[in-house]
């Protein structure tokens, strides 16, 4: 199953301060083991909601709201996407991170296409195959 891994903003990184010399060391040995064991399959940090975005949709109307965005606890630093064997795995992986100081990370399972059922018709599955190949092909030459 694939789980995506949210770890929540907090002040310090809606303010921008970068982490440790220490902590993203200790990230990057994090996040070593978890490539050597096949778990991640992506990952990032992200900039301060200050420079994102938001898009609300009514109708055919679509409205624009600059950041920075109000409720930090609403909000997410960074994330990975895993492939683990089930949630209970991806919780045992996630309490080997190296975080500390009440920092908070959020874990959920990704849609399967089984989970659809009958609506994921077999022709919206060939054309997300397709989709995912191209993707993947396009990742292959960056």
């Amino acid at each position: 199953m694939r789980v995506v891994v949210f770890v929540k903003a907090s002040p310090e990184s809606e303010a921008g301060m970068m982490p440790s010399t220490d902590l993203l060391t200790e990230m990057g040995k994090y996040n070593e083991q978890l490539v050597a064991a096949g778990v991640m399959l992506a990952g990032d940090g992200l900039h301060p909601s200050v420079r994102g975005k938001r898009v609300r949709f009514d109708g055919k109307l679509r409205t624009v709201i600059d950041g920075p965005f109000a409720e930090t606890k609403e909000l997410v630093s960074g994330y990975w996407i895993w492939q683990v064997n089930s949630m209970e795995d991806a919780v045992e992986w996630l309490k080997r991170a190296p975080f500390d100081g009440g920092v908070e990370v959020e874990l959920r399972p990704a849609f399967s296409p089984d989970d659809f059922g009958e609506a994921y018709t077999p022709e919206l599955r060939a054309r997300d195959e397709a989709l995912d190949s191209e993707m993947q092909r396009r990742q292959a030459t960056l």
